[in-house]
């Protein structure tokens, strides 16, 4: 039943005060200096007796033992509000911080299996101090903004209406590269003589709802891209990416108390780079996947890797959703009553499994790279080199007693729109999977949310290989990546009434 919208904003900086260390690479990063400011900004909807919050993170990633300490401390804060309809997402920045989590450990299988310790230094060969904000202490500060920041959105809430709209812009593009002997590689050069395809395709389109209060004038948009902000991956500072610049530029023309609730749609296999006209760093970077051996110029984007890029890719985003609000959506006449049900679900998805011929090899492979660096120090090279083979060996201990990956997910209905949530870096064609059949009229995709289960890719990502396709990368493989789809699907057909 339709009954009238409530709507509550907020937005806070959660930018450390101090160095922290920042996640997303295999090499350990310092911040230096801040770029733009870390936000979260929250969003509270509530219709009837349905209640919900979206809360969008400038992080790689929020892990669900940190999302559980967050909903703890909102119980407390908001004794009236129920802390499962709290979501909260990442928008997979890579200058970020890092947060403690008890969930991480696959990536320190390799010092499990190999009993090596790695190097204490930077991917610039500097020793790492203790003149840094610890991982546990960004924990703390983290728990307390988000849980601090929804809260506030809760109690900012008043009858509002919304209009949604549609737009394109150039922003995320496909990073695997597949050669002639069908092996594929994330930031494969693509000037090989054994280049053949790129893996899949990309998703230009943004979904866009204006949220209004009591006048004319939005007080802010829910904009979902299927591109994770990474175009600043390598760097040594903290920085929102290219979401940081897109709220600059909307909020010179909608003004500066306007709020931008920034969702990652499935892009577990995109990026901002074009890997077909491929342009260099316009500085240094130490990351071996992407350095290039006397590359050919291209005529074609500034440099991804650069600050350029991130206001290039901010730009495209900023002026495309003003067109749509002027050509389209200023005219529309905003939804004020609108059935909204949200729904928290948890699926057992199958744990993506090894054989035993792979925990042979890989226990082989990892056995030798012991005994030729015995009584040395690992860098960030090892690490690389070995994720896949340490991987495999912790995979197929685990196994002998899980089968299954409980997954969080979350689907909900707002009038004609639909909200479809999972905890995966997931591929692209599982997203066009719900899209193309979902009962609504519009609908958002969510990955990173509450949760961070690795990558689910497809099975011809598993057959090609390399990071994010192979089993070190991700819990779930393609088996459950179609089952997520058909479920999300199903709970969508439900929310419309469509068996």
């Amino acid at each position: 039943m339709a009954e009238k919208l409530r709507f509550g904003w907020n937005e806070t900086d959660i930018t450390p005060d101090g160095r922290v260390s920042i996640p997303g690479q295999f090499y350990s990063r310092i911040s230096q200096y801040v770029e733009t400011p870390l936000t979260a900004t929250a969003l509270a909807i509530e219709s009837g007796k349905e209640q919900a919050i979206l809360c969008s993170v400038d992080q790689t990633h929020v892990n669900g033992d940190v999302v559980e300490s967050v909903r703890e401390r909102l119980a407390e804060l908001l004794p009236d509000f129920d802390p499962a309809g709290l979501m909260i997402n990442a928008t997979h920045t890579h200058t970020a911080f890092e947060i403690e989590s008890t969930e991480d450990g696959g990536l320190d299988a390799l010092f499990t299996y190999l009993g090596m310790k790695e190097a204490p230094v930077d991917g610039k060969g500097n020793l790492l101090t203790d003149n840094v904000v610890s991982p546990r202490e960004c924990r703390k500060f983290i728990v307390e903004k988000l849980a601090g920041c929804a809260a506030e959105a809760w109690k900012n809430r008043s009858e509002g209406s919304y209009s949604t709209g549609f737009g394109r812009a150039a922003v995320g593009m496909n990073r695997r590269v597949v050669y002639k002997d069908g092996s594929a590689k994330m930031w494969g050069d693509t000037s090989l003589e054994s280049f053949k395809e790129l893996e899949g395709g990309n998703d230009n389109g943004i979904e866009m709802m204006f949220i209004y209060g009591g006048g004319k004038k939005p007080t802010g948009a829910i904009l979902n891209i299927a591109c994770p902000s990474q175009v600043l991956e390598q760097r040594y500072f903290l920085s929102s990416d290219y979401w940081g610049k897109v709220k600059i530029l909307l909020r010179r023309y909608f003004g500066e108390d306007f709020k931008v609730l920034t969702l990652c749609s499935p892009a577990g296999d995109q990026c901002p780079r074009d890997l077909v006209r491929w342009v260099e760093p316009e500085t240094p970077i130490e990351d071996p996947n992407v350095i290039r051996d006397n590359p050919p110029l291209r005529d074609a984007d500034p440099s991804m890797f650069d600050i350029k890029g991130t206001w290039t890719i901010g730009r495209r985003i900023a002026s495309e959703v003003i067109a749509v609000y002027e050509e389209d959506v200023e005219n529309k006449e905003p939804v004020s009553e609108a059935e909204f049900i949200h729904k928290r679900l948890m699926l057992q998805l199958p744990l993506r499994r090894v054989t035993e011929e792979e925990n042979k090899n890989a226990r082989l492979a990892l056995a030798e790279f012991a005994a030729s660096h015995k009584g040395k120090l690992l860098d960030f090279h090892d690490s690389a080199a070995m994720h896949v083979h340490a991987g495999i060996a912790e995979r197929y201990d685990y196994q002998k007693t899980v089968s299954t990956v409980p997954t969080e997910v979350h689907v909900m209905r707002l009038g004609d729109v639909a909200f479809a949530t999972d905890p995966f870096e997931l591929f692209l064609d599982y997203a066009n999977i719900i899209r193309a059949r979902s009962a609504a009229r519009q609908t958002f995709l969510v990955q990173l949310c509450c949760g961070a289960i690795g990558y689910l890719p497809t099975e011809k990502a598993e057959k090609g290989g390399h990071y994010s396709g192979y089993v070190s990368s991700g819990q779930v493989g393609h088996e459950g990546g179609y089952m997520l789809a058909e479920d999300t699907l199903r709970e969508i057909d439900s929310l419309f009434g469509k068996e």
